[in-house]
C-alpha cells in the first residue's frame, strides 16, 4: 500500500498545484521579475538578447570574433549590473550563413521573448527583413548594406558602421582625387548580395560626379581556389586599383594571385577585409594594401580601448589579439545596449517601439575606434564617415583621417 502511495504522490502533485507554477521538490518561476537578489529585493527582468553568428561557414573567419566580442560585451554589461538593472540574456546559436537556418533561429527566439535580434551577413539580414518589420523586433547585424539605412523601408533594421555603398564612395572619390586622367578600377567580390551591396551604387557615384573613373567587377565565386582568370581579365583594361568586398581570406587568396602575377595595381580593401586576419593569410602580398576602416584596428597602445583591455585582462589577452572584428562585434552590442538603456529611461513599455524610438535618440555615442555614432527617425546607419589605413611592415597604419562624401 504504501508503495502505491509513493508511486502517485509525483504525479499527484503536479496536477494539483500545476495552476500555481510550482513542482514538486523545487520552486521554478519562469517570470524572472519574480527573482530576488542577494538583498531579498526584486530582481530586475532580464532582456532577452536573439542572435545568430557564422562560426563554421564562409564568412566564419571574421564572423567568429565578431561573435565572440558581442558575447564577451553581454557578459562584461552583466557583470557591471547589466542595462539600468536588468540584465541581457543572450540567446545564440552557429547559423552557417545559411538564410534559411536563420529564418527558423530567428522565428524560435522571437517566439521565446526576444526584444532584439542580433544577425550577422547581408544575405540572412536582408531575408528577414520584411518578418522584423512586421515583428518590430530592433534588428542589428554586421551587414552594412545601405538598403538597410531607410526606416521608411526597413524601420527597425539598424547597424552602427559606414555603409558599404558609403565606403565604396569614399574610396572611389580618393581615387578621382589622386588620377589625373581616366584611372581604371577593378571591383573584386564576395558573390553574394553581401558582395554586390555597394556595386550599383559605386556606379552612380562615378555618374553622378562625373570621375574620370573606367569601372568594372568581377564575382569571386564562394570555393574558389584562385582567381588568375579575373585578375587577366583586369590586367587587359589595366586596371590601376582593385578594390575588394569580401572576407579576409578569399581576399588573401586574391592578393597572393596578384603579387604571384607581379601584378602593380593598389589593393584597396572595404572593411571586412581591412583587417589582421587578411595581413596574416596574405603575408608580404598584403604589403601596401589600403584599408576603408570605420573601426581602427585595435593596435597595441591605441587610446579608447581600455573598457575592452581591462574586461580580458582576467582573460589573459587583450584587444589587439582578439582583433579588428571582435571590437566590432562589442560596440555593435554596446550600442544596441545604448538603445534599450534610451528605452529603459523613457519608462513605459520595453517593446520593439520603444527601443526603436531609444536607438534613434542615440547621438555621438564614443566607441574610442570609430567617429561618434549617432541614428535619427530618418537615417539608421551609424556613421558617414571611415578613416584610410595601409599596411605597413605587417601593421594597418592610418594614412588618412575620416572621410564624410555626399551622395
Amino acid at each position: 500500500m504504501n508503495r502505491f502511495i509513493r508511486r502517485l504522490a509525483l504525479p499527484l502533485c503536479f496536477t494539483l498545484i500545476a495552476g500555481a507554477g510550482v513542482a514538486c521538490g523545487k520552486d521554478k518561476k519562469s517570470d524572472n521579475a519574480s527573482k530576488t537578489n542577494s538583498s531579498g529585493a526584486a530582481a530586475k527582468e532580464d532582456i532577452k538578447v536573439g542572435a545568430i553568428f557564422d562560426l563554421s561557414g564562409p564568412t566564419a573567419d571574421i564572423g567568429t570574433p565578431y561573435a565572440d566580442g558581442i558575447k564577451d560585451y553581454v557578459e562584461y554589461r552583466n557583470s557591471t549590473g547589466g542595462v539600468d538593472g536588468h540584465k541581457l540574456a543572450l540567446s545564440w546559436q552557429d547559423f552557417k550563413y545559411d538564410p534559411t537556418v536563420a529564418g527558423q533561429l530567428y522565428g524560435q527566439y522571437v517566439s521565446e521573448g526576444a526584444k532584439v535580434f542580433m544577425g550577422w551577413g547581408t544575405a540572412d539580414t536582408e531575408a528577414l527583413r520584411p518578418r522584423v518589420t512586421t515583428d518590430k523586433v530592433p534588428f542589428m547585424s554586421a551587414s552594412n548594406a545601405e538598403t538597410l539605412t531607410d526606416p521608411t523601408v526597413t524601420p527597425y533594421n539598424f547597424f552602427p558602421g559606414a555603409s558599404y555603398s558609403q565606403q565604396m564612395r569614399i574610396i572611389l572619390q580618393y581615387i578621382a582625387d589622386h588620377n589625373k586622367g581616366k584611372v581604371a578600377v577593378a571591383f573584386f567580390h564576395h558573390d553574394s548580395p553581401f558582395g554586390t551591396s555597394p556595386l550599383e551604387d559605386g556606379k552612380k557615384y562615378i555618374a553622378d560626379k562625373k570621375l574620370s573613373i573606367d569601372f568594372s567587377d568581377y564575382a569571386m565565386a564562394k570555393g574558389a581556389t584562385d582567381y588568375v582568370a579575373q585578375i587577366g581579365q583586369a590586367k587587359a583594361k589595366n586596371s590601376k586599383y582593385i578594390i575588394i568586398q569580401n572576407v579576409p581570406s578569399p581576399a588573401a587568396v586574391l592578393a597572393t594571385n596578384l603579387a604571384s602575377a607581379k601584378s602593380t595595381a593598389q589593393i584597396v580593401c572595404l572593411n571586412y577585409c581591412a583587417n589582421e586576419i587578411y595581413v596574416k593569410k596574405a603575408g608580404a602580398a598584403a604589403e601596401k594594401t589600403i584599408g576603408v576602416v570605420p573601426f581602427a584596428p585595435p593596435v597595441a597602445g591605441l587610446a579608447g580601448l581600455d573598457e575592452i583591455n581591462n574586461f580580458l585582462k582576467s582573460k589573459n589577452t587583450d584587444a589587439a589579439a582578439k582583433g579588428q572584428g571582435y571590437v566590432q562585434g562589442w560596440y555593435t552590442m554596446a550600442v544596441m545596449s545604448e538603445g534599450i538603456k534610451n528605452a529603459l529611461a523613457a519608462g513605459g513599455t520595453l517593446d520593439g517601439p520603444a527601443i526603436k524610438a531609444g536607438l534613434e535618440k542615440i547621438k555621438d555615442f564614443k566607441t574610442g575606434v570609430s567617429d561618434p555614432i549617432s541614428f535619427s527617425s530618418t537615417f539608421h546607419a551609424g556613421l558617414l564617415s571611415a578613416p584610410l589605413y595601409q599596411v605597413d611592415t605587417g601593421q594597418w597604419k592610418k594614412i588618412q583621417d575620416p572621410i564624410t562624401v555626399q551622395k
